[in-house]
């Protein structure tokens, strides 16, 4: 289908569907939940549609691969998105829309709903580092923004690289972009870790509450690759 039929396809429908929640979009599942973020797996096939659905809630992607999407907003005109592994950013609610996958391959990612999106919003908290670049024992860690007192981090560590232990007042995300295998280890005087899952694929997630204090290690054989959303 030719760029101009399918802008004018995805106009008709979105005139023509009704919306559904996003709990009912069938490419959208639901495998997280708590009372600070909602986390969906999206996947959706090579040139296939989503229903119209609503997003009542901010919410932080995380894409799965490269792909290229036709982001259709109700009201507005729809708009090609290209997209790269990993790439990370946060969208403001409410609307509604249908994602149409453009490419050959699966568009997937990983939709992470804001339920307190009103207080983040307003909220004064202000992070030490807000941009940067930081050189590990074996690979680096980018903070990519702070918006809404989210702080997103992409980290990428080589076979046997260390993120070094950090204190978190607050809970954070972990999100594999990579296979890897993660593990996390309490250096002495500091609490016990969480125990990380024996290997994560792309799109497994780790939740980790406030008060830890420890590192993580690459002890996998590939390159891991994998983003952090840290919350106050």
């Amino acid at each position: 289908m030719s760029r101009a039929l399918l802008l004018v396809f995805l106009t008709t429908l979105l005139s023509a569907q009704a919306e559904v929640e996003i709990t009912a979009e069938p490419h959208h599942h639901q495998v997280f939940a708590n009372d600070q973020v909602r986390v969906f797996n999206v996947d959706v096939p090579p040139h296939t549609d989503t229903l119209l659905h609503w997003h009542r809630h901010d919410y932080i992607y995380v894409t799965l691969g490269d792909s290229e999407v036709v982001n259709a907003v109700q009201g507005k005109a729809p708009a090609t998105v290209t997209l790269r592994d990993g790439q990370t950013d946060l969208l403001h609610a409410p609307y509604a829309h249908v994602a149409h996958n453009q490419s050959d391959k699966p568009f997937r990612n990983l939709t992470i709903e804001l339920l307190q999106d009103d207080q983040l919003r307003r909220s004064t908290r202000q992070w030490e580092e807000s941009r940067g670049l930081d050189i590990l024992q074996g690979g680096t860690k980018e903070i990519l923004w702070v918006k809404d007192a989210v702080r997103a981090s992409e980290i990428e560590l080589q076979p046997g690289g260390i993120v070094p232990e950090q204190h978190r007042t607050g809970p954070y995300l972990l999100v594999a972009v990579t296979d890897m295998e993660l593990t996390t280890h309490a250096p002495l005087k500091s609490a016990t870790p969480v125990p990380m899952p024996a290997h994560l694929k792309p799109g497994d997630i780790q939740w980790l509450p406030p008060g830890l204090a420890h590192a993580l290690t690459n002890s996998g054989r590939s390159p891991a690759k994998f983003v952090t959303l840290e919350f106050p």
